[in-house]
């Protein structure tokens, strides 16, 4: 998990064909999102200005990512009744579709029969992994980069699995 290994933004800025996400926890602790997370909380207030200082990076790498015409795709497998921080994560993703991302939801008893990694990841062009690891209270530890086949190979058909049976945004209810 060396800081060498290329960003996200790297990976996207060089990518060419797709970039999906799966995201397979209930509960994420990103430094950066705490403010925000427990202000929406406490008062349902909700930064959704894709030209705010906190989404407006994110915003333009992604658009410019699909201008060059990179698909970008994100599932989402989560437990129902959804956590708190699920239906953050749900009211806020107005945004990431701005940006030109396609995003979607798995309720995870649907995925029981769907063979998963164990980490959520990018994959780059059916490429490059992107590992995300996640200590138990959500908080980033550490992410890894790689390229091995069999890896590849999971996380491509773990993705295309969950895609085809999850919701698209617009019609998944949070419950």
């Amino acid at each position: 998990m060396s800081s060498s290994e290329p960003t996200i933004a790297e990976l996207m800025i060089q990518c060419t064909r797709s970039a999906v996400h799966l995201e397979m926890r209930d509960h994420y602790g990103v430094a950066h999102e705490a403010d925000d997370f427990r202000a929406w909380l406490e008062a349902g207030q909700l930064d959704t200005d894709p030209a705010s200082p906190d989404w407006a990076a994110w915003v333009n790498l992604v658009s410019q990512a699909v201008a060059r015409g990179v698909v970008v795709r994100r599932a989402r497998i989560v437990s129902e009744p959804v956590s708190d921080y699920i239906r953050y994560e749900h009211a806020a993703t107005i945004v990431n579709l701005q940006a030109g991302e396609d995003v979607r939801w798995l309720p995870r008893r649907r995925a029981s029969d769907i063979a998963l990694p164990g980490n959520d990841f990018w994959l780059f062009d059916d490429l490059v992994i992107r590992w995300g690891y996640f200590s138990g209270n959500g908080a980033m530890v550490g992410h890894e980069i790689s390229g091995e086949h069999a890896a590849v190979k999971l996380c491509s058909e773990a993705f295309e699995a969950v895609w085809s049976r999850a919701t698209p945004h617009a019609q998944y209810e949070i419950h």
